[in-house]
This record gives structure tokens, sequence and C-alpha cells, in this order.
């Protein structure tokens, strides 16, 4: 490297944000490389540090190293807001399950209603046991402290929309709403490093996986690569999408009747519109137009 200019480079890692976050602070450039390319360009298998120090700094030097794409600060807070939001939602879930277990062994069985005011009213009758009572009480009370959690951060991820002009065009799709925007646009940006649809519905896990040998062709499920949330995200957006776009709706219907009218079959057609809202979103993106003008072109 020259005098004026320090560029550090390491493998791609979980649990490096402090170090990547202090090497930006220091004014360096940061390349963050393919953990699994680096290693298949060793011409040792023998590994250790020192080895793998000298590598990456060979790859940097000879214009080799296998860079990967890092987020925005900006893109990184709200994907990691949304994943902590998920997190508690599925806390909160496991919570009401258990609440909904002791209902029905004491014979109530109220479903949704008993996260009511009416319907714990109701379960505090019908529970004998004294530690069943501290138990209800204790998941009420974890269940609306969890609540309130989420709320503040939906509060955030909220402001954090509304400065976003990308999020908004996205949301004029039928079915995307604010996380599902939110994570299209920040696991997206920028939409100028892919150059076709296909790629970005590589890039979320969605395109299909291929094991063909010979005259055999066969083409499994999806690869279920990258981000796990948007990828649920945009299918669940993709399946209420289907309820309101025309054009999805057909689409979602020639699947399921092409592939047996099932359970298994209207889940496949349940992915399959949840990729094509992922390129949609891409195209939304990438043009700078809303949903009125998509439909229109």
């Amino acid at each position: 490297c020259s005098s004026d200019l320090v560029i550090v480079g390491l493998e791609v890692s979980g649990y490096t944000d402090w170090f990547e976050q202090m090497v930006e602070e220091l004014g360096y450039e940061l390349w963050v490389g393919d953990a699994s390319e680096i290693r298949r360009m060793a011409r040792r298998r023998q590994k250790n540090d020192w080895r793998d120090a000298d590598l990456i700094l060979e790859l940097m030097i000879n214009n080799r190293f296998p860079r990967v794409h890092r987020q925005s600060p900006e893109s990184r807070e709200v994907l990691r807001q949304m994943r902590y939001r998920h997190r508690l939602v599925k806390l909160r879930t496991i919570a009401k399950n258990s609440l909904q277990a002791i209902s029905l062994r004491a014979g109530l069985c109220l479903q949704s209603r008993l996260h009511s005011r009416q319907g714990r009213d109701e379960l505090n009758q019908v529970v004998t046991s004294s530690e069943e009572e501290i138990q209800v009480k204790e998941l009420n009370e974890l269940i609306d402290n969890l609540g309130q959690k989420i709320k503040r951060v939906d509060s955030w991820l909220k402001a954090s929309a509304s400065k976003d002009s990308r999020v908004r065009l996205l949301q004029s799709h039928p079915g995307i709403g604010l996380l599902t925007s939110l994570g299209l646009v920040h696991t997206l940006a920028p939409v100028s490093r892919f150059s076709t649809g296909r790629k970005v519905t590589a890039y979320f896990g969605l395109d299909p996986v291929e094991d063909s040998s010979g005259d055999r062709v066969r083409i499994g499920s999806i690869s279920k690569q990258g981000s796990r949330l948007v990828r649920f995200l945009a299918v669940e957006a993709g399946h209420i999408a289907a309820r309101y776009d025309d054009d999805l709706k057909r689409f979602y219907r020639r699947l399921v009747l092409r592939h047996g009218n099932n359970g298994k079959a209207r889940a496949m057609a349940k992915v399959a519109v949840g990729r094509k809202l992922v390129v949609r979103s891409f195209i939304m993106l990438r043009d700078e137009i809303d949903y009125d003008e998509f439909t229109r072109r």
C-alpha cells in the first residue's frame, strides 16, 4: 500500500463488526473476502494464522482477492433491528403458546381471544393450581413486556422508512409492507451490482438447485442461501400480493393446479410467487418506478 492509503484484508466472519468499525474509524480501506474462495486458492493444505495472512496479502497484491459486498452502516443497523424484532416476536409466540397450553389443560378453548382482557379473566377463574396461577401471571407479564419492546422497534423502523424514498416506492406494490420493503431495500442496495433478476433470486436463495447427471435432469428445491429473514418476509408478502395482483393470482393458481392442488403444491407456488415479487422489487428499485408504472409497462 502507498504511504497515504492503508488497505486491510480479512476473511468474512460473523463476529468482526467491532474490528470492521474500528478500521473504518481509523480511515483505512477494508476488504472482506469469501473465506471458502480464499481457502480454495491456497497451495497447501496446512493452515495456520501466518499462512492465512500471507495468502490474503498475496491475493490482494496480485488483484485476485475474492471480495464480497459489504453493506452500508445504515443497512447493517436496519437489518440488525429487524432480526432483533424477529427474535422478540418468536419469544412472544412461545409465551403465547405456553399460555394456550395451560388454557387447554384447564378445559378452556379461547384461541386468540385468550389474550384479550376478558380471556385472561376467564383463564384466571378456571385455573385452580397455585403454581399455574403464578405461571399465567408471569406469562402475561412477559407477553405485555415483549409487546412493548416490539412496538419500540417498530417505531424505530417506521422512522427509518419515512426517510427513504426507495421504501415508499416498494410499498406501492400490494402485499409489501414496512418490514418487507425495508428488508428488500437494504439487502439489495445498491441494486446496480445486480445485472439480472436471476442473480437477484440467487442472492436471496430462491433459485432452484440442479442435480443432473448424464441424461437425467433433476431440479430440486431452492438453495436457501442469503438472509433467511428477508427470504421469509418476501415469500409471505408474495402470498398476500397474490390476493390483489391479477397476474400473481393467475400464476399462483396455475402452479397449484400443475403440481396436484395439494399442500405441497401450494407451498411450492407460494415460494415461486415470492421469487417473482423479489424480481419485481429489483426492477422497481433499478428503474425507480412505482407499482402503477410497473404494471403499465
